[in-house]
């Protein structure tokens, strides 16, 4: 333990020298360096601070994750700033080198001295992510995109041809401090005008007295036609603190399932129900959580029973690791699969139909939008709220709308 934190203090401190450097030499004011010593020095000490004051009983507070926001706020962009002198630093040991060896000028300096310009391009360019950081924690975790998308299916009931789902995804309503934006968000859910309401896992942080704050709030969300119905996520098992007894995390967790009731939402555990529209069904099933690395209580044979591989079968499971896993070869064979989970790591970058890119994917391989194998269709919602870092830079909290259509079959 001593040997880690010695090594990561080592990485600190090279860190911290090396942005100096890079302050100093870009400007020789000297209440400048003396302002840019004090911020770094206080700013550590508050993280160092709030880091030793976390409570495993009680899980990430409002507090805690602004203090995350905060280091990934200095960290980030003096990383940056460390990999550019120091490749810098690498050129000038072979120019030194090379005129001290092999031109034998030994009256010349054997490091150059550093290039201000070198300096310039490493602030400019952890200025990129400080900004973007910034600009994630105080518009971009609000900043709510509903996207659109038309799906295509050759065995789609008759009946269900145009309708229309609307998908949110891991509330995490502990993280919230805006009333008046989940206001505006449970505003633009009920514009949709969708026949069905879903919702895939996470509706807290840990704690069911998370959500009592916003209970009123979401239960403004409109009664849709063919009704709301959800299921678990990850966290909502309360496997991320310490709890005094086990007695007390099944009270929570039982609280936590009543939630979905208190809003209006019918919580599938393990089961299906069906869609009737005139003449015609769909089956939606509903698992409980089930990821590669995560809790596995999901059940997708006791969740389908009843149904047949021909029924057109929607199914919500929180963790996209599941549709390879399981879902793709299940015998029942399930027509669209919705997920949340990964919240697209909430830093990325999308340019559709040009990029898209978060360090998630090196995780997860399903981790954002649309996916498609064999004609069945798995979406992984980008999820409604956000934890840890309290922010979203380039990956928007979404509100999905998905319209089924029947595949027109040519002659």
């Amino acid at each position: 333990m001593a040997f880690r934190l010695f090594i990561l203090f080592l990485i600190i401190a090279v860190i911290e020298i090396y942005a100096f450097q890079a302050v100093k030499t870009f400007t020789k004011v000297k209440w400048v360096q003396f302002g840019y010593i004090i911020i770094s020095l206080v700013a550590i000490v508050f993280i160092v601070y709030q880091f030793t004051k976390f409570d495993r009983s009680v899980g990430q507070t409002p507090m805690f994750m602004i203090t995350i926001g905060l280091m990934l706020l200095v960290l980030i962009p003096k990383l940056l700033i460390t990999s550019v002198l120091l490749l810098e630093d690498i050129l000038r040991l072979i120019v030194g080198s090379k005129n001290y060896f092999i031109n034998y000028d030994k009256e010349a300096s054997f490091l150059p001295e550093r290039r201000r310009f070198v300096s310039q391009v490493a602030l400019g360019i952890a200025a990129v992510p400080f900004l973007s950081l910034i600009y994630g924690m105080t518009v971009g975790k609000y900043n709510y995109k509903v996207l659109r998308h038309t799906l295509f299916f050759d065995d789609l009931p008759d009946a269900f041809d145009g309708f229309k789902i609307t998908q949110i995804s891991d509330i995490h309503s502990g993280s919230f401090d805006n009333p008046e934006k989940i206001s505006y968000a449970v505003d633009l859910i009920n514009e949709q005008e969708s026949d069905l309401l879903l919702f895939t896992g996470d509706i807290v942080n840990t704690h069911a007295t998370e959500m009592h704050p916003w209970i009123d709030t979401f239960k403004k969300i409109k009664n849709h036609e063919f009704g709301k119905y959800s299921i678990l996520g990850n966290h909502d098992y309360g496997e991320y603190v310490d709890w005094k007894s086990e007695e007390a995390k099944n009270k929570n967790f039982e609280d936590i399932k009543d939630l979905h009731q208190q809003i209006d939402f019918k919580l599938l555990l393990n089961e299906n129900t069906k869609i009737k529209k005139g003449n015609d069904e769909i089956a939606l099933v509903g698992v409980e959580n089930w990821g590669v690395k995560f809790k596995k209580v999901g059940d997708l044979n006791k969740a389908s029973e009843g149904l047949s591989k021909k029924d057109f079968k929607i199914l919500m499971s929180h963790d996209p690791s599941h549709w390879d896993a399981e879902i793709n070869t299940h015998k029942k064979d399930f027509h669209l699969t919705l997920s949340g989970h990964t919240h697209g790591f909430q830093f990325g970058i999308e340019i559709p139909g040009i990029i898209k890119w978060s360090p998630v994917e090196y995780v997860y391989k399903q981790w954002a939008g649309l996916y498609e194998n064999m004609e069945r269709y798995l979406y992984v919602n980008r999820g409604f709220g956000f934890h840890a870092y309290p922010g979203r830079v380039g990956i928007m909290p979404e509100i999905t709308v998905l319209e089924l259509k029947k595949r027109k079959k040519v002659v």
